[in-house]
C-alpha cells in the first residue's frame, strides 16, 4: 500500500474504530459464488491493483470533477447543505476514494476487508455520513444513486486498465474481475443500508 491509517485521514481499515460487518466470510463466499468470482480474478485483481497503483488519483479526479461534479444530485454529497463547496472535505474523502481502489485490488478478502465494507456503507447512511470529516453535508447518500453510478464506475475504469500495454486478454481479465468485486461491494453496502433502514436510520 502507497499509503498508511496513519497518511489518510479518517481511514480506519482494521482498526478497533471498524464496528463487525454483519455480514458473514460464509455471507462473503456465496456472493462470490453469485457472481462467479474465483482465484483467477483474485490474480487479476492484484495485476489491477499494480496497473492502477500510480494512476488512482488520476481516476478519482476523473470520478469527483470531470463526471460527479456535473450531476447536482450527486455533487451535493460533498457540499454544504446550502451548495457551497467543502473543499477540505473533498480532498480527505479523495483520498479514501483513491484508497479503496487500492483495497478493492490489494487486500485480502478477509475479515477486515468485510468490516471496512460495513464502514464505508455506513458512512454514507445517517447513521455516520459527515461524522468522520466533522462536516455539515447532506445527511445521507441515497443507495439507489450509489448503485446506478457503479455502471459509471464500471466503466471508465477500463481506459486505465489497458494504460500499460497488457494486451487485451489480461485487460478483459482485470476489468472482468475488478466488476465482479464491485458487484460484491454493493450487495454488502445493501446489507448495511437495509440494516440502517430497519433500525429507522435511512428515509
Amino acid at each position: 500500500m502507497n499509503r498508511s491509517a496513519i497518511d489518510i485521514p479518517g481511514y480506519t481499515y482494521g482498526t478497533t474504530e471498524v464496528a463487525p460487518s454483519p455480514a458473514t466470510l460464509a455471507d462473503l463466499e456465496q456472493l462470490k459464488t453469485s457472481v462467479r468470482f474465483t482465484q483467477e480474478d483474485e490474480h487479476f485483481l492484484q495485476l489491477a491493483g499494480t496497473v492502477l497503483d500510480d494512476q488512482v488519483e488520476a481516476i478519482v479526479n476523473h470520478w469527483r470533477s470531470q463526471i460527479i461534479a456535473g450531476i447536482p444530485h450527486l455533487a451535493k454529497h460533498s457540499r454544504h447543505q446550502d451548495g457551497s463547496p467543502l473543499p477540505d472535505y473533498l480532498a480527505r474523502s479523495n483520498l479514501r476514494f483513491q484508497q479503496w481502489i487500492r483495497d478493492t485490488c490489494q487486500r485480502p478478502y478477509d475479515q477486515d476487508w468485510l468490516n471496512y465494507q460495513h464502514e464505508i456503507a455506513l458512512r454514507h447512511t445517517p447513521v455516520k455520513k459527515n461524522q468522520t470529516d466533522g462536516v455539515v453535508s447532506t445527511p445521507h447518500v441515497p443507495y439507489s444513486d450509489i448503485v446506478a453510478f457503479l455502471a459509471v464506475l464500471n466503466e471508465t475504469i477500463r481506459p486505465y486498465l489497458a494504460a500499460k500495454g497488457h494486451d487485451e486478454s489480461d485487460v478483459a481479465g482485470m476489468h472482468s474481475a475488478w466488476c465482479k468485486s464491485a458487484h460484491m461491494q454493493m450487495a454488502l453496502w445493501a446489507k448495511t443500508y437495509m440494516a440502517t433502514q430497519s433500525a429507522g436510520a435511512t428515509p
